[in-house]
């Protein structure tokens, strides 16, 4: 697809892409509350209509996963991208290894990343977006089933091989998961988390990344909506009881320190004349080994308010500020 935005090169591969992409997280819905890992109720429409306008940004790729919403966030992203022909879709990216009990929703997910499961996986990732090739394949998290990397890697390298996706990685992966991995076969990509409030990547599997030309897509930049400027302690009180955010750590225990960290975004936004959620973004795109971004949105709006971080380059002072506030990680 045709974008005016900045783009750069995905590791190794012939993608090239836009600095933020539409993390599509969030409009997976809560399954009427019956998934724990929700963000609240969502309506599909506004979904639609968010990607779409997203696209017509620029937003030149979209990461989903089979998991959020229990495949309904795949399902809303192939029908905001059927009306496209191939050349003017997004790039869609995806990610298995997380299944769920279709009879009982309630019931923990697990990370089953054997090979047989993967392989299963992929092709209904495949039906539920409509594509005939998915951009990037990503293993979720590390297995819980007892199957080597070895073996689970393999088995992305062999998907990779059959042409029904054109990269793989891996998402929420150590340096020596890495190296491993990259022992049988080059590891396209990985995505792990990575914000002001979580900057621990900054020091191990980012700086792997930038030696090993492997692609890095961080998540959770704006530390899940906490450094957007929209958060307040009142704010969080009154979250949905279907979002997983009510119970986490960031928004409870260390919720003052957070809302700090964002305080300080606020003044470097303003030095740029951007939103804080975009000085949020920003902050994350100039470390070493830092591709891209996945930024949700669950409404067009929102998207416009987190763009400008798509060709926003932050300063040593900028930088500075945000460090001041207790961060400990700074672009080298």
């Amino acid at each position: 697809m045709k974008t005016d935005l900045p783009v750069v090169t995905f590791g190794r591969t012939d993608l090239e892409i836009t600095r933020v992409g539409f993390g599509a997280w969030a409009i997976g819905g809560a399954r009427r509350g019956e998934w724990a890992n929700g963000w609240g109720a969502q309506d599909d429409d506004e979904s639609l209509a968010a990607i779409r306008h997203g696209i017509e940004r620029g937003v030149n790729w979209i990461d989903t996963a089979a998991i959020y919403g229990l495949g309904h966030s795949e399902e809303v992203v192939g029908r905001a991208i059927r009306d496209f022909a191939v050349e003017d879709r997004p790039y869609v990216f995806t990610k298995g290894g997380v299944v769920w009990d279709d009879d009982d929703h309630s019931t923990p997910s697990r990370k089953m990343a054997n090979p047989e499961s993967l392989k299963r996986e992929v092709d209904d990732s495949l039906r539920r977006l409509g594509v005939e090739q998915i951009d990037l394949y990503q293993v979720h998290w590390p297995t819980e089933d007892g199957t080597p990397i070895n073996d689970y890697w393999q088995a992305m390298l062999d998907i990779k091989a059959s042409g029904k996706v054109r990269a793989v990685g891996l998402s929420n992966h150590t340096v020596i998961q890495l190296e491993i991995a990259e022992g049988l076969g080059h590891v396209d990509s990985l995505q792990p988390k990575f914000s002001a409030i979580a900057p621990q990547s900054a020091s191990d599997v980012l700086p792997w990344c930038a030696a090993h030309e492997t692609a890095s897509i961080v998540y959770s930049p704006m530390g899940s909506g906490l450094l957007s400027g929209a958060f307040t302690a009142e704010r969080v009180a009154g979250l949905d009881d279907g979002d997983w955010r009510r119970s986490n750590d960031e928004f409870t225990i260390r919720l003052d320190q957070n809302l700090a960290i964002g305080a300080a975004l606020g003044r470097v936004a303003e030095r740029h004349d951007v939103s804080q959620a975009a000085a949020a973004v920003a902050w994350t795109l100039g470390f070493r080994g830092v591709t891209g971004a996945i930024v949700g949105a669950r409404r067009p709006d929102q998207i416009d308010g987190w763009l400008a971080a798509a060709s926003l380059e932050l300063t040593d002072e900028d930088y500075a500020e945000v460090r001041a506030a207790g961060v400990a990680a700074s672009p080298e």
